[in-house]
């Protein structure tokens, strides 16, 4: 009798734990890759000529943040959206072997999904993989279609085709086409059934490799932005006053035989996809890089129908966003990494679940990469696994009149984590720097202001208002009126390395700037 009486309750449970899990929303992250928030119509960066209208009508269904910090490069920002965490808390984390190699392990740094699998949800990834050669199938995901560039670096600066693909775990196979095509064309399965048990909710995350270089736009799109005009940012050339030293000896673009900016060649050893062509006007790279977008914009239109045609569409949240920006000529820059938003601000958009009185709304608070996870175990109705860096949003899509208090903030310590940051490596170590040079930096942004310190001894730090001053042209740091707020800036910005954990906010080098 009590065995029976045992057994039903366990059914029972099991019936109210598949009710609950039923009821909770699925989750979409589309997951793009160096795309600035410059590229999407509905930024006020953008240009007049950008055209998203599928990615503009997410926007105007849900909510646009003006300004989001996400990640400083590709696996950095990758690495936090799998654990919610800044690059110093990614444990055990490293770069090793041929580039992009890496590696970690799985006990001292856990990925959320498999927390997801555990309580009901299918996990599934499609795309890029770019977090350690082990891509977690089977312990994060159920369902996996991965292009593993740690795992085959040969095959790393195949962007856009001829890619090894590994379906959920088998040994990867090279697939030809359009990848950016393909990527949607597996969601689009996916979100119809493919790989999942229909009554389980989902979380998906796409991730998109386009827009990184070689920036390779679909065929179809050679011709779209036509005699599109593209003005020189204002300190494309040196001088750059108030700026540090390694931003002043930017020159990746000179003077052209009319006037316009072209391509300089500035390096012997060029990142994956990122080509040096020397004369190659500046307004043909942005040209290039926006029609990469137009295949993207295509791939969230078939998403969304995929969603409205099988009913998910009212319970699916849908989350847009991409690794980082990426810079044209802003600060000299024809690059990601810098503190600048020109190459790291990303475009992040919220579509809750149906129901919503947030349509069209826009969130002028900044806010960071590490926010995201914690505002999905929200939504899900989950406890968080262990403490995380960010803040649920769910409050900035669920009212207007919402109010934040926290800062976002963005901590780029090259290719180092966890442990490897406890200390900053002094002026000329190797350790130090990334993609064009650019030292390790924290970004602290609240409200209109961002502050930037860069981690070398009597560097220069920074203060922008980027309400008065969005292209970030001025730094306050040298205005003696600004002296204050310099210091609580600086001082808030430690405070937030310490709550998070850094181990190197107790020795930061000494700043330059007078005091």
């Amino acid at each position: 009798m009590h065995t029976r009486l045992l057994l039903l309750a366990l059914a029972w449970s099991g019936l109210v734990s598949a009710a609950l899990a039923a009821e909770r929303p699925n989750i979409l992250l589309i997951y793009t890759d160096d795309q600035s928030h410059r590229t999407v119509g509905c930024y006020e960066q953008a240009f007049d000529w950008v055209r998203t209208p599928n990615i503009d009508r997410l926007a105007r269904e849900g909510v646009r943040f003006r300004r989001a910090y996400i990640g400083s490069w590709c696996m950095p920002s990758r690495a936090t959206m799998l654990t919610g965490l800044h690059q110093h808390g990614v444990m055990s984390m490293r770069m090793e072997g041929k580039y992009p190699g890496s590696t970690y392990d799985p006990e001292q740094c856990p990925f959320w999904p498999a927390v997801f699998r555990k309580h009901g949800y299918v996990t599934a990834q499609i795309g890029k993989w770019h977090t350690g050669v082990d891509a977690g199938f089977g312990r994060d995901w159920d369902y996996q279609i991965v292009w593993n560039r740690p795992r085959h670096p040969d095959n790393a600066p195949n962007y856009y085709d001829k890619q090894l693909i590994s379906r959920n775990g088998a040994a990867p196979e090279m697939v030809h086409g359009y990848t950016t095509d393909n990527y949607t064309k597996w969601a689009v399965e996916f979100i119809n059934g493919k790989g999942r048990d229909p009554d389980k909710p989902w979380y998906l995350w796409l991730c998109y490799g386009a827009v990184h270089g070689p920036f390779t736009p679909a065929d179809r799109h050679l011709d779209e932005y036509p005699n599109v005009k593209v003005p020189s940012p204002a300190d494309i050339y040196p001088p750059r006053p108030g700026k540090p030293a390694y931003v002043e000896a930017f020159e990746f673009w000179k003077r052209g035989p009319k006037g316009q900016p072209v391509e300089r060649r500035v390096r012997t050893k060029v990142p994956v996809g990122m080509k040096d062509l020397p004369g190659r006007p500046l307004a043909d790279w942005v040209r290039q890089y926006h029609q990469g977008v137009l295949a993207i914009d295509e791939g969230v239109g078939r998403l969304m129908e995929a969603l409205r045609a099988t009913g998910q569409d009212e319970n699916t949240l849908v989350v847009f966003t991409s690794d980082q920006g990426f810079a044209w000529g802003q600060h000299g820059l024809k690059s990601k990494v810098a503190p600048y938003d020109a190459a790291v601000a990303a475009p992040l958009i919220i579509r809750p679940v149906k129901g919503s009185a947030v349509a069209g709304h826009v969130v002028e608070d900044p806010v960071s990469g590490v926010d995201l996870p914690p505002t999905f175990f929200a939504q899900a109705g989950l406890p968080l696994p262990w403490a995380m860096h960010g803040h649920d949003l769910s409050p900035l899509f669920t009212s207007r009149d919402a109010r934040w208090s926290h800062p976002a903030m963005l901590v780029h310590t090259a290719k180092q984590y966890g442990a490897d940051t406890d200390n900053v490596p002094p002026r000329g170590d190797p350790r130090l720097t990334h993609g064009p040079g650019v030292p390790w930096y924290v970004v602290y942004a609240k409200g209109r202001y961002k502050y930037v310190r860069t981690l070398v001894a009597g560097e220069t730090e920074e203060l922008y208002d980027l309400k008065d001053d969005p292209h970030e042209l001025k730094n306050l740091a040298h205005d003696a009126a600004q002296r204050e707020r310099l210091r609580a800036y600086r001082a808030a910005a430690v405070s937030e390395l310490k709550r998070t954990g850094a181990k190197m906010a107790d020795r930061l080098p000494p700043v330059g700037t007078a005091d």
